[in-house]
């Protein structure tokens, strides 16, 4: 065996010792593109965004660009309403946010998360306003709208129909429908208690929380379409039916509803003693006062599943006002199709429900 200086031993090992670093840090960096998506997708710190601050490209003071005279589009209003992000979109990598707003008019403070498509930020629309799709949630619909989600693909699904030309590029506001949950134990003397989406009397004022203050926040925070083509409601169950007596109600701030499953005729027991109030917010009355007064035209897409358990009474309204005068509608019965969100979704497209109303709306404009 022949002698080693140090110095020899050294300079032969030091080709082995860096590659041991450099299989060492190739390892680090393929375990952590490994595990990233999996600590993203469970919300595992520093791997989620989720909690930072967002904000939609509104400068906060209704200055945001130049406006011509006689602009179709809304440029942000103000003041900026604070947003965080809650989610993203895995299919395109947009951003669900969300904030706790005081309605101005109503009073009541509640939970509103909002979507932007990915055309909002594309520079060629960077002075459009953009319609609005109002999406309210079935049951309870607190302390959170489940629309908000990213299992029921509701932004996904309008994020590739609009790609395809089968849907506008809507925002997406998802409000909470009611001011508490209503889903509770069945010994509880407020089990099955909801609002209607409406203002009954001596109750928060959920009728102009949806219709004033969930549009005025939509305003101060986005660019949108002043017109009422560019705004419209969609629901499922409970939603469904506030979405479409909101639509009959003020047809001069609403243009279209797609209405999933939903009931005509208010029954929450809190209209006991309020009968006129009541019949203002019953959707069979609504549609004959509009016939009456002869429009404006409203777009109302019903759809309800073959299987649903208890089939909401749609037909009989469609035979009372389906496509009579202003009332201009489309119904899709789903085969197979359940009384849920999940079943929903998809037969906006198989429908061509979103289609429809994005036919008769106004799309991104300046």
């Amino acid at each position: 065996m022949s002698y080693q200086s140090p110095t020899t031993y050294q300079a032969r090992r030091r080709p082995s010792r860096a590659k041991r670093w450099v299989i060492a840090a190739a390892s680090v960096v393929t375990l952590g593109l490994i595990a990233w998506p999996v600590m993203s997708y469970y919300e595992i710190p520093p791997f989620t965004d989720k909690g930072d601050a967002i904000s939609f490209g509104g400068s906060g003071d209704g200055k945001n660009g130049d406006q011509a005279a006689g602009s179709k589009a809304q440029m942000p209003l103000g003041p900026n309403a604070g947003f965080k992000i809650s989610g993203t979109v895995p299919e395109d990598g947009t951003k669900i946010a969300v904030t706790t707003y005081k309605g101005k008019k109503s009073g009541f403070e509640g939970k509103v998360w909002v979507w932007a498509p990915k055309e909002y930020d594309d520079p060629k629309y960077a002075k459009s306003g953009f319609p609005v799709l109002i999406a309210l949630p079935g049951g309870s619909g607190y302390p959170s709208n489940y629309w908000m989600g990213t299992d029921l693909k509701l932004e996904a699904s309008i994020s590739k129909w609009a790609a395809e030309g089968k849907s506008l590029p809507f925002i997406i506001a998802m409000p909470v429908l009611n001011p508490e949950n209503h889903d509770k134990d069945p010994k509880d003397p407020k089990a099955g208690l909801y609002w209607d989406g409406s203002d009954i009397p001596g109750q928060p004022k959920m009728g102009t929380w949806l219709t004033e203050d969930v549009p005025q926040l939509i305003k101060e925070n986005f660019r949108t379409i002043k017109s009422r083509d560019g705004w419209a409601f969609m629901g499922s169950s409970t939603g469904a039916s506030a979405g479409l007596k909101s639509v009959l109600q003020k047809p001069d701030q609403f243009k279209a509803v797609i209405a999933s499953g939903p009931d005509i005729v208010p029954d929450s027991r809190l209209w006991a003693g309020h009968d006129k109030e009541k019949a203002d917010n019953n959707s069979d009355v609504l549609a004959q006062r509009l016939i009456a007064k002869k429009g404006p035209d409203v777009y109302l897409a019903f759809q309800v599943g073959s299987n649903e358990p208890v089939k909401p009474p749609i037909d009989r309204f469609l035979a009372k006002y389906g496509n009579k005068g202003p009332i201009k509608t489309k119904y899709r019965i789903n085969v197979g199709g359940e009384h849920n969100a999940a079943s929903y979704v998809p037969n906006m497209e198989a429908g061509g429900l979103i289609q429809w109303i994005s036919e008769h709306m106004q799309g991104p404009t300046t």
